[in-house]
C-alpha cells in the first residue's frame, strides 16, 4: 500500500465524516461528533485489510479503493445536489429527479480519472476515447439507477421517520450511490479498465 493510498482514505474519511455531521448533526448530535474521529482512522485500516486481501484477490483491493473514490465523487453529487435543493426550494417531484441526473452527472466526470488511475492503476493512454466510451456508457446505464431510485425513494416512498424533505431527498441520494456502485464496479472492472 503507497502513502497515496493512506492520504486518499484519511481525506476522504473525514469528508464522509463531516457531510454525516451537517446532515444528522441536529437529529443525534451526541452521536455523529465523534465521526470526524473515527472514519478518518477506519477509513485507511479498512483500506489496508483490503490491500491484504488484495494480495491474493486483486479485485479486493481495486473494490476498496473504488468505494473512497465513489464515495468521494457522491460527495461531490451529494454537494451539487443540495446546492440545487438550496436555490430552488424544491426537495421532491421531478425537479428532484432533474437535479439529481445532473449531479450525477457532474460528479461522474471527475470519478473517470481516479478510477483509471488510482482504483484500477491503469496507466495506458492508448485508445483513450474507445475507452471513454466505454466508461460512458457504463456510467449511462448508472446514471439511469441512480436517478430511479433516487427518484423512487423521495418521490414514493417519501419522508419518514420524521425527517424533513431535505434530509430525506440526501438519504435518497446515498441509497442511489449504494445500487449504481452494483452496477459501475463490475462494468468498469471488467469492461472499461480491464487489462
Amino acid at each position: 500500500m503507497k502513502k497515496t493510498d493512506v492520504i486518499i482514505a484519511v481525506v476522504v474519511g473525514e469528508l464522509v465524516a463531516w457531510y454525516f455531521v451537517l446532515l444528522f448533526g441536529d437529529l443525534t448530535p451526541k452521536v455523529v461528533w465523534f465521526l470526524p474521529v473515527v472514519f478518518p482512522i477506519l477509513s485507511p485500516f479498512c483500506l489496508w485489510l483490503a490491500y491484504l486481501i488484495g494480495k491474493k484477490f486483486l479485485f479486493i483491493f481495486q473494490g476498496a479503493k473504488f468505494l473512497l473514490m465513489g464515495a468521494l465523487a457522491s460527495l461531490v453529487d451529494f454537494g451539487i445536489l443540495n446546492f440545487l435543493i438550496l436555490i430552488s426550494g424544491v426537495a421532491s417531484g421531478l425537479f428532484y429527479s432533474v437535479f439529481k441526473g445532473i449531479s450525477f452527472v457532474l460528479a461522474t466526470c471527475g470519478k473517470y480519472a481516479g478510477d483509471k488511475l488510482w482504483a484500477f492503476r491503469k496507466r495506458e493512454m492508448n485508445e483513450i476515447s474507445k475507452e471513454f466510451f466505454k466508461f460512458f456508457l457504463v456510467t449511462l446505464g448508472g446514471l439511469v439507477i441512480n436517478v430511479i431510485v433516487a427518484s423512487l425513494v423521495v418521490n414514493k416512498i417519501g419522508p419518514q421517520f420524521g425527517l424533513s424533505e431535505t434530509i430525506w431527498a440526501n438519504i435518497g441520494a446515498i441509497a442511489a450511490a449504494l445500487a449504481t456502485v452494483a452496477w459501475n464496479f463490475p462494468g468498469y472492472k471488467f469492461l472499461v479498465f480491464k487489462k
